[in-house]
């Protein structure tokens, strides 16, 4: 299968020029971004491997939601993850990895966190370093984007997106996909919610999280209901940007992965056949 054409044979349309410079750099700073920011998370997380709701964690009692841990059995020592009081044996994934001479009991295993031992200090650093950067390379898109038209082109849903969503969800699941000049509507929300709702839900949380922020913004605390609620927020957040990639990719490998890969460096696109293209759009 030519990968120009797409699954089902899509004859080939005209080369259009999607994607801006500001798009192809901010987007590469953002994968490597990311990468760095979910292992060292890993590692800050592994000091304290449990999730709670409110301001304080319980001593006297449990209100933890999320918990990875080890316990000893007549077996001997096992991993298991506690979710919603409903606890699962995740011996050799989470809470007891490595092998039987040489067990590690950390939440997530050494070959996901940065670093790969426990160094707290390390993670912290590197976490806050890729965050900034993060906060950074997003200002420099959405002020890109709304100067050259791209936001509200490609990312802002409009009312027409929202009427044909249903059927282009429906294109997606049966995988036949759409390579026009701009963006899908099912395209469109992802981005949207991505942009509008999970970016600034992690980096807000984060803030959260530092006391130096809740001295200066107070209120942040309130708005998240207290500093353990936003450590919640903020791990289920980057679950649903790990799901986000993962789907992301998928749909780059099935929507033919050279067409995709050739706009993201070089920001031309191999259209449809039938495609309408304005001035300015060909090569």
């Amino acid at each position: 299968m030519n990968d120009d054409a797409g699954p089902h044979g899509t004859h080939k349309g005209p080369l259009v020029y999607r994607q801006s410079i500001w798009t192809r750099v901010t987007h590469c700073v953002w994968v490597i971004c990311l990468f760095f920011l979910l292992l060292s998370g890993l590692q800050i997380f592994n000091a304290h491997p449990a999730l709670y709701l409110g301001n304080e964690s319980g001593f006297e009692y449990d209100n933890a939601i999320f918990r990875i841990g080890a316990i000893n059995t007549p077996q001997g020592p096992r991993g298991q993850t506690t979710i919603l009081g409903t606890t699962f044996d995740t011996t050799g994934v989470l809470g007891m990895s490595g092998t039987a001479e040489r067990p590690q009991y950390v939440g997530f295993p050494g070959a996901v966190t940065i670093p790969s031992f426990r160094d707290l200090a390390t993670g912290r650093v590197v976490h806050f370093f890729f965050g900034w950067l993060l906060v950074a390379a997003l200002f420099v898109w959405f002020l890109a984007s709304a100067i050259n038209g791209h936001l509200r082109r490609d990312i802002l849903p409009k009312g027409q997106d929202l009427k044909t969503l249903p059927q282009d969800a429906l294109n997606h699941a049966r995988l036949r996909l759409h390579h026009g000049r701009s963006y899908g509507p099912v395209q469109k929300l992802s981005y949207f919610i991505v942009f509008f709702v999970l970016f600034p839900l992690i980096i807000l949380t984060g803030l959260t999280m530092s006391p130096g922020m809740d001295a200066a913004w107070p209120w942040l605390l309130d708005l998240f209901g207290g500093r353990q609620t936003a450590r919640t927020i903020h791990f289920i957040v980057m679950a649903l940007l790990v799901l986000f990639f993962i789907v992301h990719v998928l749909m780059v490998v099935l929507a033919g992965p050279i067409n995709e890969m050739r706009s993201m460096i070089t920001g031309w696109y191999r259209t449809g056949r039938g495609t309408v293209v304005q001035e300015g759009d060909r090569p």
